[in-house]
């Protein structure tokens, strides 16, 4: 599994808290860490709207399988990341949220909030999330016997939003090309991105915005 944190402005300053927290869990699990926020609070700045574009980029173009990401409180950024299509991001504030929600919804973002409650040992607390989040195989349903009435309410959910949301070349095309160029113009970002782009429609187009 390809993984990418992105922190937004607000909580820019504890990303290396949260990388080496998350990177723990990554390394005992065998998969691909990615940091493609802001790692400091010199870094240029980004939003948890922000947030939510860089994400269904990147689960879109399919070269990232999950996001971790957050925000003050989470709210904000689990609402933007949500509102992009193929994006299922998850409020978590504790180690049996990310259980549930991994088991129960099988979602591909979560969205933490970083500034509740961060203070001596939390740390601790973001490796039991991470470690509760990627325990087991998403979608293998909570309680066991519920697994196929909530892997059937997650295919409708897809299919929801198949509805509800456009496309994301759609988006790429009608959304404001200077908030998109700001958006996506970050060196993290770009780096990783261009070597690992698997969409080409979606690459183009953003070599054609940042050019």
């Amino acid at each position: 599994m390809k993984i990418a944190l992105i922190n937004e402005n607000s909580q820019a300053n504890k990303n290396g808290v949260i990388f080496e927290s998350l990177k723990k869990v990554c390394s005992q699990k065998g998969y691909q860490l990615f940091n493609l926020g802001m790692t400091c609070e010199t870094d240029k700045n980004l939003t948890y709207v922000q947030n939510g574009l860089l994400a269904s980029i990147l689960i879109n173009d399919g070269c990232i399988d999950f996001v971790v990401t957050g925000c003050g409180t989470g709210e904000g950024a689990m609402l933007a990341l949500n509102s992009f299509p193929k994006v299922t991001c998850g409020l978590i504030e504790t180690p049996t949220d990310a259980y549930l929600f991994s088991q129960i919804n099988a979602g591909n973002a979560v969205s933490l909030p970083f500034a509740k409650g961060f203070g001596w040992g939390s740390e601790i607390t973001l490796e039991y999330v991470f470690e509760k989040l990627f325990a087991c195989d998403f979608g293998g349903g909570y309680p066991k016997e519920r697994q196929e009435p909530e892997q059937r309410n997650k295919r409708i959910l897809d299919e929801v939003k198949k509805v509800t949301h456009q496309d994301i070349m759609t988006i790429l095309k009608t959304i404001d090309k200077d908030f998109l160029k700001e958006t996506v113009n970050r060196p993290n970002f770009l780096d990783f991105y261009m070597n690992h782009a698997q969409n080409k429609e979606i690459a183009d187009f953003i070599k054609e915005i940042i050019n």
